[in-house]
């Protein structure tokens, strides 16, 4: 059933082989759901948008979509193949916007991409790996049609925004993990498990910071450049989004530097428990070598030594060692060996 742009919706669904979505929007308000093959007739009509959600899509799915919209050959390929650091490139009035996403799978971090297309009357995103279902991203636009009216770069900066918030919850998961590790280092030392647990950590964290990194330069260019698609009146948004990408990056850096206090904590703390016992060998072998000592000058042999022949060379003896033991006991304890 064809639609023109009077409101009706078109109740063909596109969500087959790697599409999520794909609408056509007029003043903020979905017009209509469309199959990837008309998108090139409807983004061409004024004051239409087309936005399409795809999700690991193959290269024939990729290849159908650059022939609606007339993307550049570079860019379907990097699309194509989801290793990608995050960036921006222009093709003639056309973006190309790599943004990394990041969500917890168990005890590690799992790390995914997201691929932007934005030109006139058009934004395409591709999902690759793991990541945040963009449904919700779509029903608060939806939910304010003002908003979305502003157009593509609106869409652009509301994907952004998700993006660079979902990375919250990871660092606030991490963030409880490690205060209860620096809480309990200080009580003892850490044991192996929790050493390669802490490794583990600061190894995500120096991931996620190579993912989070690179996306400040990205929105610092939709921000300032005078970018096709991205008007004036948006900047602001963008900023708001630059703001919140180098928040992350503060505390991710903060974390992995209490990650790293704690583990030179922990070894300082394992040194100073080694220590003390340490101390307190030395000091019973300082106390026990004294009968040993006295105990073997007087287990020798010998016919004519001294007091040997005494009756009170016996109790002289052992009061002697008792006399220096009790001495050495009273000094250690007093220095804290003991």
């Amino acid at each position: 059933m064809n639609v023109a742009s009077s409101g009706i919706v078109k109740t063909e669904p596109a969500t087959s082989g790697g599409v999520v979505a794909a609408g056509v929007y007029v003043d903020g308000r979905r017009v209509a759901n469309i199959a990837i093959d008309e998108a090139s007739s409807w983004r061409s009509k004024p004051g239409h948008v087309v936005w399409i959600g795809l999700h690991d899509p193959d290269m024939s799915l990729l290849s159908r979509v650059q022939r609606q919209f007339e993307l550049h050959d570079l860019a379907i390929e990097d699309a194509d193949h989801a290793h990608q650091r995050p960036k921006i490139e222009q093709y003639g009035d056309a973006l190309f916007i790599v943004a990394r996403t990041a969500q917890l799978d168990g005890d590690s971090i799992a790390f995914g991409e997201t691929h932007l297309f934005v030109g006139e009357g058009y934004i395409v995103s591709v999902r690759h790996g793991a990541s945040t279902s963009y449904k919700s991203v779509r029903e608060r636009c939806e939910s304010c049609p003002r908003a979305l009216a502003r157009g593509e770069d609106y869409i652009l900066y509301a994907i952004l925004d998700f993006i660079v918030d979902n990375y919250s919850p990871v660092l606030e998961t991490i963030q409880e993990e490690v205060e209860a590790m620096e809480a309990q280092v200080l009580a003892s030392a850490m044991t192996q498990a929790q050493i390669e647990r802490l490794y583990l950590l600061r190894r995500d964290l120096l991931r996620l910071r190579n993912a989070v990194g690179p996306l400040v330069e990205v929105c610092r260019r939709l921000e300032h450049d005078n970018l096709p698609m991205v008007r004036s009146t948006m900047q602001p948004l963008f900023r708001d989004v630059t703001d919140h990408v180098r928040t992350v990056q503060e505390r991710i850096d903060s974390l992995r530097e209490v990650l790293a206090f704690a583990f030179e904590a922990s070894l300082l703390v394992g040194q100073a428990q080694e220590t003390a016992v340490s101390k307190k060998l030395a000091s019973w072998l300082a106390i026990i070598a004294v009968p040993t000592a006295i105990a073997g000058i007087y287990g020798m042999n010998f016919k004519h030594m001294p007091e040997l022949e005494w009756q009170y060379g016996y109790f002289s003896v052992i009061g002697t060692i008792l006399l220096v033991c009790a001495a050495l006991f009273w000094r250690f304890r007093r220095v804290g060996w003991l």
